[in-house]
């Protein structure tokens, strides 16, 4: 009972230390397995066990037989479940040729690569050098996300690096999947008439199962016939279903199912998948904190002696230094992107969870079955992902500097709120050149906003999603527009050191306006206004409108009509530059004013000649 507590315990802390320290999970959690796995054997421990025991050995463990083997194979299958829900069709037509060719040629290039060198450095056979080469193809969001969401980038640059985890996550399982059946068809080793047999059996009827259950899953929840409260738990139930019922079709076809399912219910027209996405989400969570731990804790030290010399070290420099530069470069032919944004793409490719996961899953197995070289897959594959999370999590902000491919200037814009006063701002901003997002939790004022052309993401501002969106990189400024007085103040208190950089604001509330000495010094625009006036405002005169300045005395005269005009609110500054400069009711007094400048402002349009009479 102590074990299997200290597990989970153990597992939370790793998380919520990869959240504190911005780090990947999977390096604390796979640190703290060998630690109370072969570590505490080898050099702790009198009596040469582990702290933790995965496997039964007879006086303690956890799993009996092959009962780690059948947890193992479940909780990958719940998580690449997830991860097939995440990949959409229309992402993979948006995010344009050079994830497509990352995903494709690249992944080939890495295929190919990494399998010779497993070959020709390690001595292993053709078959487990591509099992290899297959399980490190891919890199994944869980890995790439927290790496990067701190470090400062062009859109492009880390919109390439994000769908690339995202897409290559199955891909790279799929094709591990496949090379390991051609492996362990009963028990030999060959690419055989009987492994061609199953390995048809394998796409007949992995995606069989996977497409038929997604579609009866859905048209279920579709017409209500699954209760709400019981949603997440039977389309839990049906994933592990799926995958035990494709696996006695064909055996090791369950995860091609999963994944096929994943990707049906994702693609198609899906009430409730958000909360689907939330509690499966939420579940990996929980799994992989389990999982990599018992994973690291059941390797031996003997089998981390195998890796203890120079051609570890030469096939890890090789896949880091050659592979990855070489399958990037290929792969980013004749597309915009720079030399150097090219570098920094070629530089961070951590390896991720589903490497680790099936790794650890098709070794122990083969092991079981005597193929020759099995025992060197799982720690091989191990070092490439702590190796490859290591370096990218301590040397890609460095990196990013020496390659000048990092953002000196973070000048985006969050809007939190996307009613039509938050559209009608952000279509301005984004017509004057500066990235935009708009953030809000209804549906229909988003597609209202991406309707305008506007970059909006519906999300809950309680949830930690905005903090794991690396295309916000470049945000340094946050406006809290919404109509609710307490989410404005909350997003200010949470988001403000991470997207407010340059500057954090929000509008004034109705009890602020009546007493002018409570204005808040992140009071946005005027503190005559809050956001019914506003709203107001924009339902008589929705528009923005410019008057050129030539001095301050003259943009001081405007601000105290706007003041009684209440068809009038002043918005931002704009220089002679075209930088635009967000006013604020704490501080109206601009310091620096001259001729050319031009004061923006939401509402009917205005006779500058009325200016002098203030």
């Amino acid at each position: 009972m102590l074990e299997l507590a200290g597990i989970i315990i153990l597992g939370i802390l790793a998380q919520w230390v990869a959240w504190k320290f911005k780090i990947p999970a999977i390096l604390p959690l796979i640190l703290i397995g060998l630690l109370v796995g072969p570590i505490a054997a080898e050099f702790i421990t009198a009596d040469g066990s582990k702290w933790i025991e995965p496997v039964w050995n007879g006086k303690k463990g956890f799993f009996p037989g092959d009962g780690l083997y059948y947890f193992v194979s479940l909780a990958i299958s719940i998580i690449l479940f997830e991860g097939g829900l995440t990949l959409k069709r229309a992402e993979i037509k948006n995010v344009g040729p050079v994830i497509t060719k990352l995903i494709t040629i690249g992944a080939t290039i890495t295929f190919i690569g990494s399998g010779i060198l497993a070959h020709e450095v390690f001595g292993l056979s053709w078959e487990l050098s591509f099992l290899f080469a297959g399980l490190i193809i891919v890199t994944g969001p869980t890995v790439i996300t927290p790496i990067l969401r701190n470090i400062p980038l062009k859109k492009d640059v880390s919109a390439v690096l994000k769908w690339e985890g995202i897409l290559i996550d199955p891909i790279g399982a799929l094709v591990a999947v496949l090379v390991f059946e051609f492996i362990s068809v009963e028990g030999h080793v060959g690419f055989t008439k009987m492994a061609l047999i199953e390995f048809g059996k394998i796409i007949l009827f992995g995606t069989t199962f996977g497409f038929t259950f997604a579609h009866a899953l859905a048209f279920l929840i579709n017409k209500k016939m699954i209760p709400h409260y019981l949603l997440n738990v039977v389309s839990l139930s049906t994933v592990l279903l799926v995958f035990v019922e494709s696996e006695l079709f064909a055996h090791e076809s369950g995860l091609l199912a999963v994944v096929v399912m994943g990707m049906v219910l994702g693609n198609g027209k899906l009430k409730n998948l958000k909360e689907l996405l939330y509690f499966k989400e939420s579940l990996s969570v929980l799994l992989i904190s389990i999982l990599f731990i018992l994973l690291a804790a059941n390797i031996n030290y003997q089998d981390l002696m195998l890796l203890y010399n120079w051609k570890t070290l030469v096939l890890f420099l090789c896949i880091v230094f050659v592979i990855r530069p070489l399958a990037v470069f290929l792969s980013t032919m004749n597309s915009s992107l720079t030399i150097n944004e090219r570098l920094f793409i070629s530089w961070v490719g951590p390896r991720g969870i589903v490497a680790a996961g099936i790794a650890s899953l098709f070794g122990s197995k083969l092991i079981k079955e005597g193929v020759e070289g099995a025992e060197y897959i799982t720690p091989l594959v191990f070092t490439v992902v702590l190796g490859t999370v290591l370096l990218n999590a301590t040397t890609a902000r460095l990196f990013a500097k020496l390659v000048g491919v990092f953002l000196k200037k973070s000048d985006g814009i969050l809007i939190i709120g996307a009613s039509k006063v938050s559209r009608l701002l952000g279509h301005y901003l984004y017509e004057n050149g500066r990235h935009v997002v708009l953030v809000d939790s209804n549906e229909k004022n988003i597609e209202k906003a991406k309707e305008l052309g506007l970059e909006a993401l519906t999300s809950n501002i309680y949830s930690d999603t905005l903090m794991d969106n690396i295309e916000l990189n470049d945000v340094g400024y946050l406006m809290a527009l919404t109509g609710n007085s307490d989410i404005n103040k909350y997003a200010i208190s949470k988001f403000s050191s991470d997207f407010g950089e340059n500057g954090a604001f929000r509008l004034v509330t109705p009890l602020e306006m009546l007493d002018e000495s409570e204005n808040p010094k992140e009071g946005l625009f005027s503190h005559k206004d809050d956001y019914s006036t506003l709203y107001a405002l924009s339902r008589r005169h929705p528009s923005i409108n410019e008057i050129e300045l030539e001095d301050k005395e003259q943009y001081q005269n405007l601000i105290k009509i706007t003041n009684k005009d209440k068809d009038m609110i002043p918005l931002f500054i704009k220089d002679t530059e075209g930088e635009l400069h967000i006013i604020s009711s704490y501080n109206l007094d601009i310091d620096t004013i001259e001729n050319g400048y031009k004061l923006v402002y939401l509402g009917k349009p205005f006779d500058v000649e009325k200016v002098p009479n203030a």
